[in-house]
């Protein structure tokens, strides 16, 4: 179990030398969710990130909630550095995963809380492998629903360790997350959303990996919310990996879990 933390890049550092560290608060797999928060919550990380480095502010707070919380590896890739893989396989790792929470806890349902590809390969596993009827909220950090730049990947790789070696040599799920790219055009067709599922997107004006960032947004649906982290608070510079750490965005997230009590968050 890793400590809190209160940015993305010192959780980074932590999980390079304990790359299979667990966020503060969860996989407590005794866990039993209350009445107030009967969906567990499971966070999945993005491309070349780690549940760790990922979660180590935002797990804790969300187990001070007193919900339920647990966050997966996914998409090999070195070390630390995973969510590069094949999409629809991580996707299948998520459902495996989801499984393992559902029967430890009892729960029918889960609430999915992911954070750039870790938003948008949740809907592969809620469009093809079942999740329609496991899910009951998705709230997606910065995601990649409508793909991005090569330019924006190769930024992104060169905040890790290694990062840009496997983005030239060995991430298929770069590939898959670049605008037009086949899985994105499959994943687009026929609908964004299930009905059955409440999705929250939470962006950021400042996002230099997801360009423009209002390719983030989902089509506009009655389960649909795409809010920008300046809705709230015009004066934040958030940007891609700071997103999570973020106190607007993490009472967004919040709120998107628990609508009935929702706070505005404060700037």
């Amino acid at each position: 179990m890793g400590p809190p933390q209160d940015g993305f890049f010192a959780a980074l550092g932590y999980a390079l030398l304990h790359p299979t560290a667990v966020p503060t608060g969860a996989n407590d797999w005794g866990c039993r969710p209350s009445a107030a928060h009967p969906r567990p919550v499971v966070l999945v990380h993005g491309t070349f990130e780690n549940r760790y480095a990922n979660w180590a502010g935002l797990a804790p707070k969300l187990k001070a909630e007193g919900y339920c919380v647990f966050a997966l590896n996914y998409g090999g890739g070195s070390g630390p550095v995973m969510g590069t893989g094949d999409t629809p396989t991580s996707a299948g790792r998520l459902a495996e995963f989801v499984d393992q929470v559902r029967a430890a806890t009892g729960a029918a349902k889960v609430d999915l809380v992911g954070h750039s590809q870790g938003g948008v390969m949740p809907r592969y596993y809620i469009k093809h492998l079942g999740g329609e009827v496991e899910v009951g909220r998705l709230v997606a950090l910065s995601p990649t629903n409508h793909g991005t730049s090569l330019w924006g990947l190769g930024l992104l790789s060169r905040a890790f360790p290694g990062g840009e070696t496997l983005l030239g040599r060995s991430c298929a799920a770069c590939g898959q997350q670049v605008t037009g790219s086949d899985f994105l055009e499959e994943l687009n067709t026929g609908g964004e959303t299930h009905p059955d599922v409440s999705y929250t997107v939470i962006a950021t004006r400042y996002d230099e990996v997801v360009t423009p960032h209002t390719s983030s947004f989902l089509a506009a649906a009655p389960n649909v919310v795409n809010q920008r982290v300046q809705d709230f608070c015009p004066t934040a510079f958030t940007e891609h990996l700071g997103i999570n750490y973020d106190d607007v965005s993490g009472r967004m997230v919040l709120n998107a879990l628990d609508p009935a009590h929702a706070q505005r968050p404060a700037c």
